[in-house]
């Protein structure tokens, strides 16, 4: 029996969760050794630690500590401190997920080094290529071995940029897989009960520097969630590079720390909180406004309405086959979206993409093993 060596990399929160049920599978191969890569591209010792406690991981085995920086600066950074750890302890693959900067640097550190790369939530295209995330996409899609899809529409982006059958395998959507392992254990966050009646109350995560980083843009979609909160009110657990943006467009006083409500408005704005509460949080909200990928798809399973605050989407699919509504970013639009999501009823959701069933990661490990032993047991050459 051959014995494997795999490292795992994670480089922002939203990697954990897909990378946990491919560890939790792994188990069931003693012959595995999984190696936990936390990059450090964005990182919170106590929010990583609570992270890990509800994902059930331990701590990383290589811990890269980039930090932050340009994309450039990051991606470097990784890639340097990525690249000496796999000469030190060269791995049999290197499993990547997502679309972050540590994504693209360690498959271009794996296929220099000659080591199989392997990405999984494969295939997802915006088609908008100002957008870092889909660079990261393309690029790290060229260079792996293997391509682990979520959906159908993954496979025919990749087919469509010439990829051939072998390396593509849809799996299902192992981000599922976490929000079905622990959805029983969610637990409320600790704020005034008035905030969190079942059904009574949006929640908003809004992030992304396109949004957030310009005042012209950022001022105009607070407003609009002031008017929303008029009819809901909305839980806004912000991100620390929005907050200080706030605090410098002076829309916050500069002494200004959450819990506390956006002057004039009901939404409430909270530090980021664990994975468990803010799962909680979105099984129970009236609707969801974001501009994120992966609520995109949490929403989707647990028939919640999302608004999705950007002008393209990578996963059509929950526009398709969810509760997702792509509304570009006109803050008008995203009012009168919530308002007529506030007067229909609660979605009867009767289908999500295929595979979206809990057992993804189930199926990546068995192919991955698989795969990595016929590749030793093949002849050289």
């Amino acid at each position: 029996m051959q014995t494997l060596t795999i490292a795992f990399v994670a480089g922002a929160r939203p990697n954990f969760p897909k990378i946990a049920p491919m560890l939790a599978a792994l188990r069931a191969y003693p012959q595995v050794t999984p190696l936990l890569v936390h990059t450090g591209q964005h990182y919170d010792p106590e929010l990583s630690s609570m992270f890990f406690e509800d994902l059930g991981i331990s701590e990383p085995d290589w811990m890269l500590g980039v930090g932050s920086g340009s994309h450039a600066q990051q991606t470097a950074a990784v890639m340097v401190e990525f690249e000496r750890r796999c000469l030190e302890q060269t791995p049999d693959a290197i499993v990547v997920v997502g679309d972050v900067n540590s994504t693209v640097a360690c498959a271009l550190v794996g296929a220099k080094l000659h080591i199989p790369v392997v990405h999984v939530e494969a295939g997802l295209r915006s088609g908008d290529r100002t957008m870092p995330e889909e660079v990261n996409r393309l690029v790290t899609d060229t260079l792996a071995d293997l391509l682990y899809t979520h959906c159908y529409e993954g496979d025919d982006n990749l087919r469509a940029e010439g990829v051939a059958d072998e390396r593509i395998h849809m799996v299902g959507n192992v981000m599922i897989d976490s929000l079905m392992k622990v959805r029983d254990r969610a637990e409320a966050p600790d704020l005034d009960p008035e905030w969190i009646i079942e059904r009574g109350f949006g929640l908003i995560t809004l992030h992304r520097p396109a949004l957030v980083d310009n005042e012209a843009s950022l001022r105009p979609i607070l407003a609009a969630l002031g008017r929303i909160s008029e009819s809901i009110p909305l839980i806004y657990p912000v991100h620390p590079r929005t907050l200080a943006r706030m605090k410098s467009f002076g829309i916050l006083e500069e002494d200004a720390e959450p819990p506390l409500a956006l002057p004039g408005t009901r939404v409430l704005l909270t530090a980021p909180i664990r994975y468990l509460q803010f799962l909680w949080l979105m099984d129970r909200a009236r609707l969801v406004v974001t501009d994120s990928g992966g609520i995109q798809e949490e929403t989707t399973v647990l028939g919640v309405p999302c608004l999705t605050v950007r002008e393209n989407t990578e996963r059509a699919v929950t526009c398709r086959e969810g509760t997702n509504r792509l509304l570009g970013v006109d803050p008008a639009v995203v009012e009168a979206a919530a308002a007529e999501v506030l007067r229909a009823p609660m979605p009867d959701l009767d289908q999500v993409p295929p595979l979206w069933d809990g057992n993804a990661g189930e199926r990546i490990a068995e192919h991955l093993v698989g795969w990595l032993n016929a590749k030793k047991e093949a002849p050289a050459g």
